[in-house]
């Protein structure tokens, strides 16, 4: 089966700024993929390529097997959501989902009967007479859906669409979404800063740094196995042990990554008990920050560098460090994963 969406090589200059730099990838037909990056790595200029708001200087785009270079947006069966909405103020909900069936001729009564159909999934039954305004912001991140979702697009394009919102109504939209993403079956493609809705959305995702991809793999396989020093440091916390400090703590000199979570406290911990303990360091309490279901606990190690160790908040394991205390850390072999840019490290 050809992928949904398929990238090979593909360039954008802007002058000197590469914003997007030989990017290859592929994104499976109903698939829910996202870009991550921070500000600046590239994942929007990449999907409006995708999108056809922007050419490439070289490279090839492909959708299912397609190639679309040339092709104008309004000739490529995608929509695209943002995170500002884009909705017509002046004009009712019902009318703001319609909208793109009026532009295709669509009789009134045909796209208002699928447009009521549209507000039925999303949620939204019985409000199609109300203006955007009188919505709140995840109601209309709702009419955005269901006007993007109307036209049965072969893939819908997400630019930050919920970077509007509060945490809480944020995190229940990434829920809602997932699930309608899989109710329909259309390939997402969703551009995003926030690792935890890429984590916790996406079937897969690509990592973006400076116009390229680093890593593209499940979450899991992104968030345990990092393959770069910028991948393990972006995507959630991670200590970034260098070769220098790695040889004197394992023996071998290799950079990896160790995740705060896989580092135990150990002494009188009573955690001590289960679990391999592969490699061991004694070091100083630096700092302690709670984080409500756990705190974070930095080690300045002897004879230099320093780790965080994060442990749970649970009162069965009895009071944290204090600053100024001596402890001993330990940590499986598994734990650490290599990094291949020992350099960046």
């Amino acid at each position: 089966m050809q992928p949904a969406v398929r990238l090979e090589r593909v360039s954008r200059h802007f002058g000197a700024i590469r914003a997007v730099d030989g990017v290859s990838l592929e994104v499976r037909d109903g698939e829910f993929f996202a870009m991550l990056g921070p500000s600046g790595s590239g994942k929007t200029t990449c999907l409006r390529l995708i999108a056809g708001f922007e050419e490439p200087d070289r490279g090839e785009i492909a959708l299912h097997g397609r190639s679309v270079l040339g092709v104008p947006p309004y000739d490529r069966n995608i929509n695209t959501v943002f995170q500002d909405y884009a909705l017509f103020p002046h004009m009712a909900v019902l009318d703001n989902v319609a909208y793109g069936l009026m532009v295709k001729g669509v009789s009134k009564a045909e796209r208002h009967r699928r447009a009521e159909e549209m507000l039925e999934l999303v949620a939204l039954g019985g409000l199609g007479d109300r203006r955007p305004a009188e919505l709140s912001g995840g109601q209309r991140q709702r009419v955005a859906l269901a006007r993007a979702l109307i036209n049965q697009p072969e893939v819908l394009l997400l630019d930050e669409p919920l970077g509007a919102l509060d945490l809480k109504l944020r995190q229940q939209m990434q829920t809602e979404l997932k699930a309608l993403q899989r109710k329909v079956g259309i390939t997402f493609v969703y551009v995003t800063h926030d690792q935890e809705e890429a984590l916790g959305m996406s079937d897969r995702l690509a990592v973006f740094n400076h116009g390229r991809i680093e890593q593209i793999g499940t979450p899991e396989a992104i968030y345990e196995h990092p393959a770069t020093a910028f991948v393990a440091g972006f995507v959630g916390a991670s200590n970034i042990v260098d070769a220098t400090t790695a040889e004197r703590l394992t023996g071998r000199r290799q950079a990896f990554s160790l995740r705060p979570e896989r580092i135990r406290i150990l002494g009188r911990d009573p955690r001590t008990a289960g679990g391999a303990v592969d490699f061991t360091a004694e070091g100083t309490v630096a700092h302690v920050q709670y984080h409500g279901a756990s705190t974070r606990i930095e080690v300045a190690l002897t004879g230099g560098g320093a780790l965080i160790a994060e442990r749970p908040n649970d009162a069965a394991i009895g009071s944290r460090p204090e600053p100024g205390a001596r402890v001993r850390l330990g940590w499986a072999a598994d734990a650490m994963q290599p990094l291949r840019d020992e350099a960046a490290a």
